[in-house]
């Protein structure tokens, strides 16, 4: 059995997807070897294989784990005993702030989606949904409620919102005049102004 832990007791599976990410965002996903991979992460292929089925498993563990922290904030912010505009207004916020903050992550879902595998990539698609249905939720309880305007329809809004989402990682920089938080307010009080009465 491979070992779990590197010498300051990171886990393989984590030392594999730090260097998987590191190499898809530097070289691209179709020009990433396996080999590279593990040789950046200073374990066998053994090693690898254990965790991680495929060079496309860790593709897919390399989203999956940002929609998971993503989904269980969100869910979170749904779920607080809070007025609606104040738990749209800090999911919307959220999830530009984890995005920047998982910005490789981002960059190479959106550039090597198509690279998944038909299950995989409806597996990851089927997530995304959740998110969204839920993140649409939240803005039908405001216009159910009358806090927030029903002139544009609830899946436009989510959609205007999650495109500049989306967009993140074709134009931030982390050394650029915007820190994370400020570009998440900007976003979600835009956000909030689009859905007032």
């Amino acid at each position: 059995m491979p070992r779990t832990t590197d010498g300051d007791g990171t886990p393989v599976p984590q030392r594999l997807l730090a260097a998987a990410t590191r190499l898809f965002a530097e070289q691209g996903y179709d020009r990433t070897s396996v080999q590279e991979i593990v040789e950046a992460a200073g374990v066998t292929k053994g090693a690898l294989y254990h965790y991680f089925g495929s060079k496309d498993d860790l593709l897919h563990e390399v989203y999956a784990r940002v929609l998971r922290v993503q989904q269980e904030r969100l869910d979170a912010f749904a779920n607080a005993d809070e007025p609606i505009e104040k738990r749209l207004r800090g999911a919307a916020a959220d999830v530009v702030v984890t995005t920047i903050d998982n910005l490789d992550d981002a960059s190479i879902f959106f550039r090597s989606m198509h690279h998944l595998s038909p299950e995989k990539n409806k597996q990851v698609r089927a997530e995304r949904r959740r998110y969204h249905e839920r993140f649409r939720a939240l803005v039908e309880e405001g216009q159910e409620a009358g806090v927030f305007s029903t002139a544009t329809p609830a899946d436009l809004v989510v959609d205007y919102h999650f495109g500049s989402v989306h967009h993140l990682s074709t134009w931030y920089r982390p050394d650029g005049s915007m820190a994370p938080q400020e570009v998440a307010d900007h976003l979600a009080d835009m956000l909030l102004r689009a859905l007032r009465p």
